[in-house]
C-alpha cells in the first residue's frame, strides 16, 4: 500500500454468506467447514476474518443482551436490547427489517449517550498488558477497528429519520457524530501509545448501486472534519492508512474520504464502482482493496480468468489488494471459487499456495 516492491501481495478475501457455505458442502467442501473464519483456514487464506483487531472497544459499551419476543416458521421478533425491534429471518443472511428504531427522538439518543462514555471499565481487553507485550514481538500485521459515523446513525434512526434529521435537527446530528469522534480519540489515542497498528478500518456502508445516500454538500460539512480529527491522530501516531467498507457506488464521496485522511476503498463492488477509474481521477493518494468481480465467479472459469487478467495492471502498479468484491454468494460454485483463488495467486505471487479444485 505505499507502492513500494513487495515479493507478492496479501492473499486476503472478504468472506461468504451463511448460505455459500451451506450450499458448498453438497459440492465437497467438509461438514465441518461452517462459519467465516473456518472457510479462511481451509483456503489457508490471511484474512479478513483472521486478521488480528486490537481489542478495544470503541463503539457501544457495555452491549446490552437481545431477547426473542416471538417466533413463527423461519422468522424471529427481536428486542435488540438498546430500544430497537427488528424481524430476522433464522436461515438468512439478510440485514434486519426494524419494526421500530431503538432512537426515534433526542431523549432515546440521551439514553443511550452513557453507553459512548470512554472511560467506562472493559473498552480495553482484560489481558491488555499481556497483549501489549505480545504484539511487540509480532511479525504480522494488525489493524484498530474505528467505527462509522452516517452508518451506525443510520442502523439506530432508519435511513429515512436520519435524512430528515439532517435538515430538521442538525445540532442533533452533530452531537452524536461529535459523542462518536470523542470516543474515538480517547479510546484509540490511548491504545496507540502502546501499540503500533499497520493500519485502521472503517465501516460506512452509506451509498447504493446509483450513488450516495446522503448529499455530498452534507457529507463534506457533517462527516469530512470529523474523520480528519480522527485520522490526524492516528497519523501521529504512525497509521496512515485508513480502510473503509463501503459497498454501492462510492464515486462522489471519495474526494471527501480523501480530504478526510481515509485513504483505502473497499470492496469497489465492480457492477457500480470502477476501481481503474478512481486510480485514473485520484492516482496513487487512493489506495484500492477488493474489486473482484462476483458475477464473473458464477460463470465459467474463462470468464475468471478474463476477470483476474482485466486487474493485472493494478496489481502491477501497487497500492491495490485484490478481493472478490463483496462476500461470495452461494451462486458461486465451490469449483469455481477454487479455481478463482488459483488463478488471484498466480497473479499476486504465491504460485506455491494453489490449491485442487473440486
Amino acid at each position: 500500500m505505499t507502492f513500494k516492491d513487495v515479493d507478492r501481495l496479501p492473499d486476503y478475501e472478504f468472506g461468504y454468506w451463511n448460505e455459500t457455505i451451506d450450499k458448498w458442502h453438497e459440492q465437497g467442501l467438509p461438514s465441518h467447514i461452517k462459519t467465516n473464519r473456518d472457510t479462511e483456514l481451509f483456503f489457508d487464506l490471511e484474512g479478513l476474518e483472521t486478521e488480528e483487531s486490537l481489542p478495544v472497544v470503541t463503539g457501544m459499551w457495555p452491549t446490552l443482551p437481545e431477547r426473542v419476543l416471538s417466533e413463527e416458521g423461519d422468522t424471529a421478533v427481536v428486542d435488540d436490547g438498546i430500544g430497537g425491534i427488528y424481524v430476522r429471518k433464522r436461515w438468512t443472511s439478510t440485514v434486519p427489517r426494524y419494526i421500530r428504531y431503538p432512537i426515534r427522538n433526542r431523549d432515546d439518543w440521551d439514553k443511550l449517550k452513557p453507553f459512548f462514555d470512554p472511560e467506562t471499565p472493559g473498552r480495553f481487553s482484560l489481558n491488555w498488558e499481556e497483549a501489549v507485550a505480545r504484539y511487540r514481538e509480532r511479525d504480522y500485521p494488525i489493524h484498530v477497528s474505528v467505527g462509522s459515523l452516517y452508518g451506525w446513525l443510520r442502523n439506530w434512526i432508519g435511513v429515512e429519520k436520519l435524512s430528515l434529521a439532517f435538515y430538521r435537527e442538525p445540532e442533533w446530528v452533530g452531537e452524536m457524530m461529535d459523542t462518536l469522534t470523542s470516543l474515538w480519540m480517547a479510546v484509540l489515542s490511548r491504545a496507540l501509545k502502546d501499540v503500533r497498528v499497520d493500519y485502521a478500518s472503517w465501516w460506512e456502508d452509506m451509498c447504493y448501486n446509483r450513488g450516495p445516500l446522503l448529499s455530498v454538500r452534507l457529507f463534506e460539512e457533517f462527516m469530512v472534519p470529523k474523520y480528519k480529527r480522527v485520522t490526524d491522530m492516528l497519523k501521529d501516531h504512525g497509521v496512515e492508512i485508513n480502510v473503509l467498507d463501503c459497498d454501492g457506488r462510492i464515486n462522489e464521496l471519495v474526494p471527501g474520504w480523501l480530504k478526510g485522511g481515509i485513504n483505502c476503498m473497499f470492496p469497489l463492488e465492480a457492477a457500480h464502482t470502477n476501481a481503474f477509474k478512481l486510480r485514473e481521477e485520484f492516482g496513487k493518494k487512493v489506495l484500492l482493496m477488493g474489486g473482484v468481480n462476483k458475477l464473473a465467479l458464477m460463470r465459467s472459469r474463462d470468464d475468471i480468468d478474463a476477470e483476474v487478467r482485466r486487474l493485472v495492471p493494478l496489481i502491477e502498479e501497487g497500492g491495490f489488494i485484490p478481493t472478490v468484491d463483496h462476500r461470495v454468494p452461494p451462486d458461486v460454485p465451490l469449483d469455481n471459487y477454487s479455481h478463482y483463488l488459483n488463478e488471484k495467486r498466480k497473479a499476486i505471487g504465491l504460485i506455491e499456495r494453489v490449491i485442487d479444485t473440486y
